[in-house]
């Protein structure tokens, strides 16, 4: 493999406008079949060659680092079959599927987002205090006035400023896979990146980002702005916090495109494909499954009979 060079974070103030790239012509090396592909890596249909291309070479942003695999195939087939065996309320059938349909190693591209936040609040404070509250009551047949301490809260308003520095944040490029199995996914371990090199998306498949930059910018913005908002409610003190407004400045943004591993597994059941998404670093499952019908209202029947049972002990005792 060359020489590795480091991984580098882009300023969003460089960044240019870029067209829409379009499919990718590989030329394969051993047998000289020509593919049309809009990934960045693939293998030859008629050869199974591995096959990369140059990201830069189409007009895209190149990746500057990649989580290399080091969950095998082997692997990934012992995790869906003990994924399988754990998952409530599902057919019995589905637990003698022990082959899967097709194992495909793909990098999925992400987005890493950097950014120093300043931001200025307006809000409440809330504090609590006891205070002795008067009632009226029945002793005796008799109405009678009597205290208590009661919790109340004393709302005041607050305003601030606050200061983070966010470091990649993580947003996906593709949209091939759902965001939800993505999220399952997680976490990554980001700091143990390699610098990017051809060399290792060689015999995987490798999709090309379909979110612009711009785009992630933003759904990182709302991921920081959770993050600021706790932060605002800790400035603010006291036994309760509202934070009415938030104004957030955001500087010295960078970002990076990264590759991140994952086995995409697909089995039969019933006649039907389902898809599965492994973790290639952890190897944490996620995907789809189906479910019993006949299972669900058994369990359904047996909670109801339970509640009746203990109604009937209850009213009888």
């Amino acid at each position: 493999m060359a020489v590795q060079r480091q991984v580098a974070e882009h300023s969003f103030t460089d960044l240019r406008p870029r067209q829409r790239a379009a499919a990718q012509l590989f030329s394969c090396p051993k047998c000289a079949a020509q593919t049309e592909s809009d990934a960045l890596s693939e293998r030859c249909p008629f050869c199974t060659t591995p096959l990369v291309g140059d990201a830069q070479s189409i007009g895209q942003i190149a990746p500057e680092a990649v989580v290399p695999f080091d969950v095998d195939q082997a692997a990934v087939r012992d995790r869906l079959r003990q994924w399988i065996s754990t998952r409530w309320f599902a057919p019995s059938s589905l637990r003698q599927v022990g082959v899967a349909e097709s194992v495909r190693s793909v990098y999925l591209p992400h987005w890493t987002l950097d950014s120093q936040t300043a931001s200025d609040y307006t809000g409440q404070r809330g504090d609590d205090y006891w205070a002795t509250e008067s009632y009226t009551t029945t002793v005796n047949g008799q109405s009678q006035t009597q205290t208590r301490q009661v919790r109340r809260t004393r709302w005041r308003p607050a305003s601030g400023s606050v200061s983070r520095r966010f470091d990649d944040v993580l947003v996906p490029a593709t949209r091939r896979v759902d965001s939800d199995h993505l999220h399952d996914l997680m976490p990554w371990p980001l700091p143990q990146a390699k610098p990017y090199q051809p060399e290792y998306l060689s015999g995987h498949q490798t999709l090309r980002y379909e979110v612009e930059p711009e785009a992630a910018l933003e759904q990182a913005k709302q991921q920081m702005a959770a993050v600021i908002h706790e932060d605002c409610e800790q400035d603010i003190g006291g036994d309760h916090q509202r934070v009415s407004n938030v104004d957030t400045q955001y500087t010295d943004v960078t970002y990076k495109l990264m590759l991140l591993p994952v086995w995409i597994v697909c089995y039969l059941h019933a006649g039907k494909s389902w898809q599965v998404y492994v973790n290639g670093s952890s190897g944490s499952v996620t995907g789809q499954r189906p479910y019993s019908t006949a299972k669900i209202a058994a369990a359904i029947t047996v909670g109801l009979a339970l509640i009746g049972l203990l109604v009937f002990l209850f009213t009888r005792n």
